[in-house]
């Protein structure tokens, strides 16, 4: 059984690809790769088609974790219908994912560092430029993800 993971933020070019990757990474490293599928998408259609943001590329890269191959996509309702997990990186993400998915009817929607015990937003690096503090909170959201997953005992 996989566990299929779908993370959002607006554009999938900053934060989601770079959570993707970075989730990815731990995945594999713990060799758990086999039960997941692990992808990302957007909220909105403004970036559809362009591979992920160059402050994304530069910090996986500074930090040792590959960057999974990606181009920026909107989320569907199919999306809906395929993964467990989906995954917002902020409350606008939430708020437009809930509008989008017709008000998330199986409960399959959780904001990030909620898994980290938090409420906190994780701030889009394409308005801050900070993408170290982005890839601070993405760490912390993956760490906090991978142990509620084995607190249910779903790996």
């Amino acid at each position: 059984m996989s566990i299929r993971v779908l993370f959002i933020c607006h554009g999938n070019i900053c934060r989601s690809t770079l959570a993707q990757s970075v989730f990815t990474h731990k995945v594999v490293s713990q060799g758990l790769s086999a039960h997941f599928l692990i992808d990302s998408a957007a909220t909105s259609t403004e970036e559809i088609g362009n591979p992920p943001h160059r402050g994304t590329v530069n910090k996986l890269r500074k930090v040792g974790i590959p960057l999974v191959p990606h181009r920026a996509r909107q989320v569907t309702w199919a999306d809906y219908e395929k993964f467990d997990y989906i995954i917002g990186m902020d409350s606008a993400n939430i708020r437009n994912l809930n509008r989008m998915l017709k008000g998330d009817p199986e409960g399959k929607i959780y904001k990030f560092l909620t898994f980290a015990g938090s409420d906190r937003d994780i701030a889009d690096p394409w308005y801050t430029g900070d993408f170290d503090a982005t890839y601070e909170d993405v760490l912390e959201g993956c760490v906090g993800f991978l142990a509620y997953l084995k607190e249910q005992g779903q790996i």
